[in-house]
């Protein structure tokens, strides 16, 4: 096993007027499971390829363990991946299909077998060793191609987005197995995905990109709670946080007609502009006498332990969907309004123009 390190790795695509990868510094531990998330074109995948040696590094470096990678040639990196459409030899059987590398390796025939049963046992299709991919699942053929990488006893595993293609029901089941085979082998692993749902359960820590830039990088509850800028609070956390903007008062900020105080060294932070996330769960809904944000209501969402509000704010400045959690009996008809209202320790603060965090 062995950690991973990008210094300063940079893909700058021919013609392309921006660097795909931007400078990338990130720190991978060994036995780490680290997601790559991001919106579609922010360069998890490109970080992935050029890791894996698919991707050509423009500059800086990348080293697996104590080994500048940066020049050596994929098959010679000791890493294995999972790809996206998994990447199986149809008219091979699943049993061949695992071993193909270990074969082109000249990994005696003996070992190959051997390996092969372990793999198929851990992830349980030991049964379908004899079957073609076209003969099973999406969720079998993904469990193939893990078997593939894991007889490989790489240094390094790379997903690509491994789950994309399953349905919403065999993907939570599968990244919990995912998530545990990870932890029983130890293996450092990069996972790519675009979902943050899936970052948020199975990352030990989570590298949120963001046009080619790393915005931020921890673990999953701390990226929640802490968001270090407005891209990183408005992607992590679903539904999405709330962003608005405030008015700045002596004391605080006005959201809606209510006056929120602000701890002095969020306030002396404060030279410009600011906005303000809350997320849906911060909110309560006040009474039609109080100060509050008043919104108007679009939809109940009734997802049985949960509900969600989904409203339009009456706040000129903030003319847009605003999220509440409901955590308690309701009767809320679409058209009404409601009065919504938060604590300072529940608002994060951010400076408008820089997008940089102020409070915390």
């Amino acid at each position: 096993m062995a950690s991973v390190q990008f210094k300063e790795a940079t893909r700058v695509f021919p013609g392309a007027p921006s660097a795909a990868v931007d400078a990338l510094d990130l720190t991978i531990d060994d036995g780490e499971f680290m997601v790559l998330v991001g919106p579609s074109g922010c360069g998890k995948s490109t970080s992935l390829r050029m890791l894996a040696g698919l991707e050509e590094i423009t500059e800086g470096s990348v080293s697996i363990g104590d080994r500048d990678v940066t020049n050596v040639p994929p098959k010679d990196r000791d890493i294995a991946m999972v790809f996206q459409n998994y990447a199986l030899y149809p008219h091979m059987s699943v049993a061949d299909n695992m071993a193909f590398a270990l074969k082109m390796q000249g990994v005696p025939k003996s070992e190959r077998e051997t390996r092969v049963a372990e793999a198929a046992k851990l992830l349980d299709i030991t049964d379908m060793l004899a079957r073609k991919p076209k003969a099973l699942s999406g969720g079998q053929r993904q469990r193939v191609a893990m078997g593939r990488a894991i007889v490989r006893q790489p240094q390094v595993f790379c997903m690509d987005e491994p789950l994309s293609n399953l349905d919403a029901k065999l993907r939570v089941s599968t990244r919990t197995q995912i998530v545990s085979l990870q932890a029983r082998l130890g293996v450092t692993t990069v996972y790519v995905t675009h979902d943050q749902v899936e970052a948020m359960t199975m990352g030990d820590r989570v590298a949120v990109l963001n046009r080619g830039v790393l915005q931020q990088v921890d673990k999953p509850m701390h990226l929640y709670h802490n968001p270090k800028n407005l891209f990183v609070a408005g992607f992590i956390g679903s539904p999405a946080m709330n962003l608005l903007k405030a008015d700045v008062t002596e004391d605080g900020i006005k959201i809606g007609t209510r006056s929120v105080p602000l701890p002095p060294q969020t306030r002396s932070r404060i030279k410009g502009g600011v906005t303000v996330g809350v997320r849906p769960e911060a909110w309560h809904i006040v009474g039609p006498d109080e100060p509050g944000l008043p919104v108007t209501v679009l939809l109940v969402e009734e997802l049985g332990s949960d509900a969600y509000l989904y409203g339009t704010s009456q706040d000129p400045r903030n003319d847009q969907e605003i999220v509440v959690r409901l955590d308690k009996k309701h009767d809320y008809q679409k058209g009404s309004t409601v009065l919504l209202a938060t604590d300072a320790e529940h608002i994060h603060v951010f400076d408008t123009d820089s997008g940089d965090r102020l409070s915390g």
